[in-house]
């Protein structure tokens, strides 16, 4: 099974919408080299507005067993501490 169909499968399963998977995703490709995410930059990378990535980090949260996502701030917009 390829990377694609198995990352389809694993989102399909966890119920995460085209969205939320690609914050996922976003997360996880990142959370070893740094640990804060403000929303708008997440939102700039993805291609998303910060609301839409706020609106749907609790559903990624949920669904992220292998990360730990806690809303840390919200100096300056909204921002996530993510461990790995």
């Amino acid at each position: 099974m390829s990377t694609v169909q198995s990352d389809a499968v694993a989102v399909e399963s966890a119920g995460l919408s085209s969205k939320q998977a690609r914050i996922l995703r976003y997360l996880r490709e990142n959370a070893g080299e740094q640990t804060y995410f403000k929303s708008r930059l997440i939102a700039d990378d993805l291609d998303l507005s910060a609301k839409e990535v706020g609106a749907n980090m609790g559903a990624v949260a949920d669904a992220a067993a292998d990360l730990d996502v806690e809303k840390w701030g919200y100096s300056s917009g909204t921002t996530w501490m993510v461990v790995a």
